[in-house]
């Protein structure tokens, strides 16, 4: 019997969560909800879910609070999380994704948009096995194994940082533009915003540590891979090309 993906719901609002997890179960997902951080961490500590739906406002620790601290435990920083907030501006969909989650669903929301973004996340948490391994100066990728090396040095990388370093890899000293790299990274999801680009590059060279130097920005034009020896680059940020 297959299994059903399981979804932590964290919603304080009964009946919007309740809302979520009947369309959950009729569309192939074992829903678990819950109303606030504390019993969210509980579950997650109980059993790993494949996906977590959080609400920005809770009672006690925020959605963005909790966001933050499981990217930085390392049983939980793979799981996706899409936040859910009646907040609209730009920079709060920045600070969300800041803070950790894959992706951004402001309230109100249609059911069928909801479904999409979760189906999204899940197959960029599942990259796509092939069995090449890429090299580019002193940083290797083994697509079969999920391993990423620089210098000998095995680093940790998210899935979705992981698939955008292997096409990056892959096309290494040329420059791709957001929409380009949202085209072959985040496929048919047509509901993710460019912006989401830079957080990734950004949590992308953070893992990378040192390495993250080979990832440069070019200015209005948007993202490059190189060789280039590390100690004659300068620093880049993740400034939206």
């Amino acid at each position: 019997m297959r299994k059903l993906p399981r979804v932590l719901v964290v919603e304080d609002e009964p009946a919007i969560a309740e809302l979520i997890a009947v369309n959950l179960r009729h569309n192939g997902f074992a829903p678990t909800v819950v109303f606030d951080g504390a019993a969210a961490q509980r579950e997650v500590d109980a059993v790993l879910p494949d996906v977590i739906l959080l609400d920005w406002m809770l009672p006690g620790e925020s959605g963005v609070q909790l966001a933050k601290r499981w990217r930085q435990h390392e049983r939980i920083k793979t799981v996706p999380i899409i936040m859910l907030t009646a907040r609209t501006e730009e920079s709060d969909k920045v600070q969300g994704l800041d803070a950790g989650a894959d992706d951004y669903v402001t309230k109100p929301f249609s059911t069928q948009e909801l479904l999409a973004r979760i189906r999204a996340v899940l197959r960029r948490r599942a990259p796509e096995i092939v069995n090449d391994t890429v090299q580019v100066g002193e940083l290797s990728l083994d697509a079969a194994t999920y391993r990423v090396l620089h210098a000998g040095r095995e680093l940790k990388v998210g899935p979705t940082e992981f698939k955008l370093l292997h096409y990056l890899m892959k096309h290494p000293e040329r420059v791709h533009t957001r929409g380009a790299l949202l085209d072959r990274i985040w496929g048919d999801h047509v509901f993710i915003e460019e912006r989401t680009v830079d957080v990734h590059v950004k949590r992308l060279r953070e893992s990378l540590g040192t390495a993250g130097a080979m990832i440069e920005t070019v200015r209005g034009a948007g993202y490059r891979l190189t060789a280039q020896t590390l100690a004659a680059k300068p620093k880049t940020d993740p400034t939206p090309a």
